[in-house]
């Protein structure tokens, strides 16, 4: 087995599990990271999105109010699908790249974290899929206490996404993170074990 996907839902530590897959020497490709890439100043992408949803928010430094388009896009699925239709092609290209690069490297497992995997369809491009699970009430909780959202706010995020348990139905593998880091870090040294020894 050389590449997986990585998936979650929102709020289940799919950063923690992705360093802790870093540290056994896999090579993690980041989704996030890469579509916050394709909006930096300058890019494209970043004049098609200010064109659309208003050049306010492009701050002073020129770069992407990241906070102020979430709060336009998880709450219109009409305006989250027209900021799909900007960033996924470029995103989807830089990926495909990345991971072109990553597997002729010589890391034993090359993990590709896509937050909307499912969602997506995008399963089939992976020998399996590694879900971060975590219940519900505590994608809720951590909503609020890591990002500050209310609870309207922390369900419109729910929302855009598939169940987390619909997910946990269709993954390969499931590493529970809901019991402190210490069980998680178990949970993945076990499944590196089996997995990809």
């Amino acid at each position: 087995m050389r590449l997986i996907g990585v998936t979650g839902g929102i709020a289940t530590g799919k950063s923690t599990v992705d360093r802790m897959l870093e540290a056994h020497g896999a090579a993690v490709i980041d989704a996030d990271e890469v579509a916050r890439e394709v909006v930096l100043a300058g890019e494209p992408a970043l004049d098609e999105v200010a064109a659309r949803f208003g050049r306010d928010l492009i701050q002073p430094d020129g770069t992407l109010d990241r906070t102020r388009l979430g709060e336009i896009v998880f709450a219109d699925p009409e305006a989250r699908r027209d900021l799909e239709r900007i960033t996924h092609p470029r995103i989807l290209e830089l990926m495909q790249q990345r991971v072109a690069a990553a597997l002729a490297g010589p890391a034993p497992l090359v993990a590709v974290d896509i937050p909307l995997l499912f969602e997506n369809e995008r399963e089939g491009m992976f020998e399996g899929v590694l879900l971060v699970y975590a219940p519900r009430e505590v994608q809720l909780r951590r909503l609020h206490e890591r990002n500050g959202l209310d609870e309207s706010a922390a369900l419109q995020r729910l929302a855009a996404q598939l169940p987390i348990d619909e997910k946990r139905a269709r993954a390969t593998w499931v590493i529970e993170n809901n019991d402190g880091l210490e069980a998680t870090q178990r949970a993945v040294d076990q499944w590196w074990e089996t997995a990809v020894r």
